[in-house]
């Protein structure tokens, strides 16, 4: 493995491998620098080049670049790239994802702020919670006045950077708002007595760090001589400011992304500070990635015939030296049914006549319920699929309950942590007895955990709930007593038995709570596996790790599958095979407030980054009529539809597929296909029998060969047919019974013997 030294030295060989705009992007090192990288044009090999090159060059130590991004999965490709090119040194990068890397500023510098370092990190559904508690002091029916639209409200306000007096003040339009305007400072006040911050206070607080601690914001400048910032076009106010202010010594500010692929401004993204770049840095170099190496030239002139239409862009076009592919085929459909079941088909036929694997397709849609015809129609197909999107592993009861458990051995102010498990499990605590000490908690000014520990407070409540309240302290304490004194592993496994959480589910022995018990024994694997692998490991790192996951992080890139996903998620994704589904007014585009064009726009920039995931194949597709609100409706095509390059489309259209029917076949077409269309006709074939529904589906054959045993070795990717996609890290003994410690991202640690485990090399 290379080691690193900064000193100036020859021009690395890797620059051969670029193309022009790319190479004067790598070698740009001083001064702010806009990147447009348009869709498949290399961004990540020039992120990754420009950071080897940095240092190769001498210009920056590891500790002194810092790179954003926005998800996990996109900081650890760039990361492997860059340790592949300059050896260990890459893991002395400041790198990921802007609620990481600021969270973690945060970590060191909480006590400035009023904020121990061990702070919680409250997800949405804590966020809804607090809100909830704020609505019933407020004697406001939580019922009526739903706590999401009111966080809603105050997170659009943080993101802007707007403060409680400011919204009060000039954004109160409604009833709602009024009601938004009260929550909001006591929600803040709330949180701030709790040692807690939510997801936007990550981006919001590292700005009042620098803002009242000059002497903190130099620090930084010092120590950061280079920024880089992935997908520009997603920041939103609060990012923006962040990182100016992180970037005012030095200007070293390279950013890079695509304005076509701008599509998260119901999340608080702002164009403009991508399409303003060159006016908030007037001494800013510019270079457009042109050349695209994904898709063929038949879909990138589709992409560039829809998104030629919006008026707010940067100037750039597209071009690759791909082959020109086949024409984009749409298919037209009669009901959401028949959209699902030919998709089914156009799959199976792909892979019985061109060799294609599951998770060579893709399907995506605009809004997640779109996702459940297309599982049915894929599990009657015996068709594996993975879901992107759904309910997420961190978000399942059993591990949130143990992460809140968690929570509070470090932060017992965590008031929404402590109401989360004070009776999991069932300790018999009534809502009265609560009731009575949160009220004590409010009027006394202190924290739900202090009053629990007061015992002149305590003794107000009902004599039996006395003695069980002390019974859950005296078991957290204990515990507590653990924190950095034991492996992360030992500690999970003493507060699961001490709580007696995981007994409940051996006692109950039903399938379900079997289940529940196999998911917390998969949080303690994956608390194993961060302990083994991150640099500094630490209870407070882990569950900040936890708060951070996205969905796309969960994804598994080589699982035989294919992908169902949202349009949103799969930005930064490619597939050989795309199918767009629901092209439809109302649905795609989903219809902007009040007709505005931004808003039309933006789904026509969704629109651009759902085809330029496709690399060899793009199918799009509409129904005639839709279930929505319980009724078949009948729907109108997508706009969008018509804008595409004619030339380029060919249609399929279909009669009506029978409720009957599970399996289908082609007839010949009645006249030869053309550039401009041709019919094709669904018959129904032998009746399937009956399938029982199952949550995984699973193929009858796994592509691949069982793996040799000289195969087996650390590092190696592996696949196993229960836990899917790995990577083992560690093996012990030699021969058939060699026991290898594979880790599963979806399943964590499992440790295996090599000649049971038919384990097949990725």
């Amino acid at each position: 493995m290379k080691t690193f030294t900064l000193q100036a030295g020859p021009e690395p060989s890797f620059l051969a491998e670029l193309n022009g705009p790319q190479r004067d992007a790598v070698v740009h090192h001083e001064g702010p620098l806009l990147i447009i990288a348009g869709a498949g044009s290399g961004k990540t090999r020039v992120l990754t080049y420009r950071i080897a090159h940095l240092l190769a060059k001498g210009h920056a130590y590891p500790s002194q670049i810092l790179a954003l991004t926005f998800t996990n999965k996109a900081a650890r490709e760039m990361k492997e790239r860059i340790k592949a090119l300059i050896g260990p040194e890459a893991d002395r990068l400041w790198m990921g994802t802007f609620h990481s890397v600021f969270g973690r500023i945060l970590r060191m510098e909480a006590e400035r702020l009023g904020y121990n370092r061990d702070f919680s990190i409250y997800d949405t559904e804590d966020t809804d919670k607090a809100v909830k508690g704020i609505l019933q002091e407020l004697n406001l029916d939580s019922k009526e006045v739903k706590p999401a639209q009111i966080r809603y409200r105050i997170s659009g306000a943080k993101n802007q950077l707007i403060g409680p007096e400011e919204y009060a003040s000039k954004f109160v339009s409604s009833s709602l708002d009024d009601i938004a305007a009260q929550v909001y400072p006591r929600y803040l006040e709330r949180l701030k007595q709790q040692h807690a911050m939510d997801f936007d206070d990550l981006l919001l607080k590292p700005i009042e760090l620098f803002r009242e601690h000059p002497d903190v914001l130099a620090l930084y400048h010092d120590r950061f001589s280079h920024i880089l910032i992935d997908e520009y076009q997603d920041t939103n106010r609060a990012q923006y400011e962040a990182t100016n202010l992180l970037a005012a010594k030095h200007r070293n500010l390279c950013v890079v992304g695509d304005d076509a692929q701008s599509i998260y401004s119901f999340r608080g993204a702002d164009i403009s500070n991508i399409l303003n770049f060159k006016t908030d840095y007037a001494d800013a170099t510019r270079i457009a990635l042109e050349q695209n190496y994904r898709s063929t030239k038949v879909i990138l002139k589709a992409a560039d015939s829809i998104i030629k239409r919006n008026k707010n862009q940067l100037d750039k076009t597209l071009w690759t030296e791909n082959d020109i592919g086949n024409p984009i085929t749409l298919l037209e459909n009669m009901t959401e049914r028949d959209e699902a079941h030919r998709v089914a088909h156009h799959i199976r036929q792909l892979k019985l006549r061109h060799g294609h694997r599951n998770h060579d397709f893709a399907i995506l849609y605009r809004t997640n319920y779109q996702s459940r015809v297309f599982e049915d129609a894929l599990r009657r197909a015996d068709i594996r699929y993975q879901l992107v999107g759904g309910v997420s592993f961190y978000q399942r009861k059993e591990v949130k309950d143990v992460i809140a458990y968690l929570r509070l051995l470090i932060n017992p102010a965590d008031e929404e942590a402590v109401m989360r498990v004070i009776n999991e499990p069932g300790r018999g605590i009534g809502d009265k007895t609560i009731e009575i000490l949160r009220n004590e908690a409010r009027a006394s000014i202190r924290t739900f955990w202090q009053v629990l520990n007061d015992g002149e407070a305590v003794s107000q409540v009902y004599k039996p709930a006395q003695a069980r309240i002390a019974e859950f302290v005296n078991v957290l304490e204990t515990v507590r007593t653990e924190v950095g004194q034991v492996p992360l592993i030992e500690l999970g496994r003493s507060l699961l038995e001490k709580t007696g959480y995981v007994r409940q589910f051996i006692e109950d022995g039903s399938t379900e709570a079997l289940s529940r018990r196999e998911n917390v024994m998969e949080l303690l694997n994956l608390m194993a596996y961060y302990e083994s692998t991150a640099e500094d490991p630490s209870l407070s790192g882990f569950l900040q790790d936890v708060a951070l996951v996205s969905d796309v992080d969960q994804m598994e890139d080589d699982a035989p599958a294919v992908t169902l996903m949202s349009i949103h998620a799969s930005k930064g994704l490619e597939f050989p095979v795309v199918f767009i589904a629901g092209l439809e007014e109302e649905l795609f585009p989903i219809g902007g407030r009040n007709g505005e064009e931004a808003d039309i726009e933006e789904e026509r920039r969704l629109f651009y980054v759902a085809i330029t995931r496709a690399r060899k194949e793009l199918y799009l597709s509409h129904a005639r009529t839709r279930y929505k609100y319980g009724e078949e409706k009948t729907t109108l095509r997508s706009r969008f539809l018509d804008e595409v390059d004619k030339g380029v489309v060919r249609t399929e259209t279909g009669a009506t597929i029978s409720q009957r029917e599970d399996r289908f076949s082609l007839q010949a077409p009645a006249s030869k296909p053309s550039a401009s269309g041709y019919r094709v006709e669904y018959t129904e074939s032998v009746p399937k029998a009956v399938i029982p529904r199952s949550t995984k589906p699973t193929e009858t054959r796994i592509e691949g060969e069982i793996a040799e045993l000289h195969e087996l070795v650390t590092g190696a990717r592996v696949w196993h047919e229960t836990f899917g996609s790995g990577k083992i890290i560690l093996t012990e003994g030699k021969g058939p019974d060699t026991r290898l410690t594979v880790f599963f991202p979806t399943h964590g640690q499992k440790k295996l013997v090599a000649r049971l485990a038919k384990l097949r090399i990725i």
